[in-house]
């Protein structure tokens, strides 16, 4: 079924539209077409090449070097619309497609093929002895599900909240996972979710993965703290490139600014190291650096 894959992503990354290439792109190859929804995916993926161009994004650098050149295509195949194109057929789709997902911190990979039926959220996913966690789902396309096979499938499938559930069902039907929501994130469409989340209460899941809810953005937004180090954020806590500082999404709260702060206070007696976020840019610390973005962060909010 796999083997089929590399012809029909080649389709779909070939989309975009050259004769809706957007004029704020500049010459080449890469282009960026007026279908964009300015999700930013390509502008934290490959910041080099990509950037804002009113309310959508563009290409202001075409790829000079094998490097930029993997980035620019890693972003292209990521791009929830498949606004990106480019006018020579890629010849590299294929080892483009083997490099997703791709590695963020020793075990902990960064999906790619973001769905726009979550608007483009990141997921990640962490390889571990005891069992592979999907967090959040991607778009079920082919050559990914081929990589995630070959690194050992998914155990769990764990959603932050309702709104990055994505293509949750296809990769339980593939898989056999069990999937993970809080109870108050239960729509139609995720009614048959195996573990189902309640209370407010941190729920240890396995030694190294910590749940943690965290109402705000919506009543039942849980985060996975994994091994203490990694914070898997959904869409509760971001890097803000503009802010330069930990925010908080307050035109997307969804349930309760309010409830998001007490939950953002609770959060900062944690410990870690990595913020991945669904949507917004990740960010790395030391721990102490990181408390005190946290305490800036809730300081901000405060001011809103």
């Amino acid at each position: 079924m796999m083997e089929k894959a590399d012809k029909f992503l080649l389709k779909v990354s070939l989309m975009a539209h050259p004769e809706y290439r957007r004029a704020e792109n500049v010459d080449g190859d890469f282009y960026v077409d007026r279908t964009c929804i300015d999700c930013d995916t390509c502008r934290w993926m490959a910041p080099e090449i990509f950037h804002a161009a009113g309310d959508q994004s563009a290409v202001h650098y075409q790829p000079q070097t094998p490097e930029e050149r993997l980035k620019a295509m890693q972003a292209l195949l990521s791009c929830p619309t498949a606004s990106i194109g480019t006018i020579a057929k890629p010849h590299d789709i294929k080892d483009v497609q083997q490099s997703f997902p791709i590695p963020v911190t020793e075990n902990v990979y960064h999906c790619g093929f973001h769905a726009e039926s979550s608007y483009a959220a990141a997921s990640y996913f962490i390889q571990r002895p005891e069992g592979n966690v999907l967090v959040d789902s991607p778009r079920f396309a082919p050559p990914l599900v081929k990589r995630l096979e070959e690194l050992g499938g998914i155990r769990y499938l764990y959603l932050t909240h309702r709104d990055d559930v994505a293509d949750h069902q296809k990769f339980r039907d593939h898989f056999g996972c069990d999937r993970i929501l809080h109870q108050d994130e239960i729509s139609s469409s995720t009614r048959s979710v195996e573990i189902q989340l309640n209370g407010f209460d941190p729920i240890e899941l396995e030694p190294d993965l910590l749940i943690i809810p965290v109402p705000g953005h919506t009543k039942g937004h849980t985060v996975l703290l994994y091994q203490h180090t990694i914070l898997f954020s959904g869409d509760h806590l971001a890097w803000s490139a503009d802010k330069q500082q930990l925010i908080a999404f307050r035109n997307a709260c969804w349930y309760s600014w309010t409830e998001l702060k007490k939950s953002m206070q609770n959060l900062a007696n944690y410990s870690f190291e990595w913020v991945l976020p669904g949507h917004g840019r990740r960010y790395h610390s030391d721990r102490d650096t990181m408390k005190q973005q946290m305490s800036r962060c809730i300081a901000w909010m405060d001011q809103q």
